[in-house]
């Protein structure tokens, strides 16, 4: 038997199982049409007869008569309709000859649908195969075809170019075979996003090395410093102590911050949203940094009551207070600081943090929330460049946005929009 019979053979047994299924699912929906069809007639036969026993007794119905059905005996001896009408008359009508009459129509029904769900079997299995005769073919067909286009050699030129990849080639894969479009158009989609995350990752490492370089540096300098001259000179001891212990904070918060988004990244870190009153929140934050920094006023603008959100309370404090301390950071000394909360006139809540700082021009509010990215001005700034990425990864797994008014030398105005 060749292959093309064989396909032929197996295309077949899947029509014939496909035909079975539906004639199957057929024959249940009738089967259950058919049932509750029956049990209509049977109720309908029933509730005819009751009415007519009721208009024989009493010449009248009644909706508001007392009803009943009692056992004396056997199932169909006796049934019992009571009505309080004049003189307490009770109706007791023996239920066998509706019995009877129920069972003789639904034999007859039963007898009835069974041989017309067994005539139309055959019928239906035509209909279904007429149906999906054209698609058999097409099937068929397209086995053909694709047993065409994707020969061995063919098969053996997608696994050369794929494997003659190279992650430094800028140049997209090229199979020159319609065949292969699709697959050639997803691939390159593919290298694009990895080329891109594999830049991303290295600037990363190379930016994450810059920064813990230069803390290394000054501990090992003051430590060699202190081998030196230390163990005599007091000056000398209490200069290097000071500075190790403030370059390995700072060494310390920036670990931290990189295997904060580290863990974001590969999404380690759970968001556990729940409903929080974002007045208490940014109140709480307030206080927090009029207590903090004395070198501010922070004055606490508040624009509606009530104002809730779903989100992370932690990590939406969290942002909130990276932007709190940028602004704290980059404001000169005894200039306000203003926290704000209220909503947007579609309704979505928000949050404010605005300063009287050094400001910021249009292309470094870009790139601002960029790791590592610093502009000129702030450079003059302690800081690691990690706080608005943090602030910014926080915010987008809440599916909130971020909304930017910057000028240079007159300070800056952030809000984090979250959704309604």
């Amino acid at each position: 038997m060749s292959s093309s019979q064989k396909s032929d053979k197996r295309q077949s047994k899947k029509v014939n199982s496909i035909v079975h299924s539906i004639e199957w699912y057929v024959i249940r929906i009738k089967t259950g049409l058919y049932f509750f069809e029956d049990l209509i007639i049977m109720i309908l036969i029933c509730g005819g007869w009751i009415c007519y026993q009721e208009y024989e007794a009493f010449g009248s119905l009644k909706l508001d008569r007392s009803r009943g059905f009692s056992l004396n005996g056997g199932l169909a001896d006796s049934v019992y309709y009571v009505t309080n009408g004049a003189g307490g008359v009770e109706l007791e009508a023996g239920m066998r000859p509706v019995f009877a009459a129920m069972a003789a129509v639904l034999t007859v029904l039963v007898i009835f649908q069974f041989m017309n769900i067994l005539f139309s079997y055959y019928g239906e299995a035509r209909k279904i195969r007429k149906i999906l005769r054209p698609l058999n073919e097409l099937a068929l067909k397209t086995d053909e075809l694709g047993k065409a286009a994707y020969g061995p050699e063919n098969y053996q030129a997608l696994e050369y170019a794929i494997d003659h990849i190279q992650p430094d080639d800028e140049k997209p894969l090229k199979l020159d075979q319609s065949e292969f479009a699709g697959i050639e158009a997803a691939i390159n989609n593919l290298l694009v996003r990895l080329r891109e995350s594999y830049k991303q990752q290295n600037r990363f490492v190379n930016d994450a090395s810059h920064e813990l370089r230069t803390p290394i540096a000054v501990i090992q300098g003051y430590a060699n410093m202190l081998e030196r001259w230390g163990k005599t000179d007091e000056q000398v001891l209490d200069e290097s102590v000071t500075a190790i212990i403030h370059e390995a904070n700072h060494m310390n918060t920036l670990v931290e911050q990189l295997l904060f988004l580290a863990r974001g990244d590969s999404g380690r870190t759970v968001i556990n949203p729940e409903t929080v009153n974002l007045n208490d929140m940014m109140r709480e934050i307030y206080e927090e940094s009029f207590m903090i920094d004395e070198n501010h006023p922070y004055r606490f603008k508040e624009e509606g009551e009530g104002v809730t959100a779903s989100a992370d309370p932690t990590l939406l404090k969290q942002a909130v207070r990276v932007l709190v301390d940028n602004a704290a950071k980059y404001t000169n000394a005894g200039d306000e600081i203003t926290l704000g909360i209220g909503r947007k006139e579609t309704g979505e809540p928000y949050l404010m943090v605005q300063d009287s700082g050094i400001g910021m021009a249009s292309a470094d509010v870009e790139h601002m929330f960029e790791r590592f990215y610093r502009a000129d001005d702030a450079r003059s700034f302690n800081g690691t460049g990690l706080g608005l990425s943090i602030s910014k990864w926080i915010i987008d797994k809440h599916k909130g946005r971020f909304e930017i008014l910057s000028r240079p030398g007159l300070g800056t105005r952030i809000l984090i929009v979250l959704p309604k």
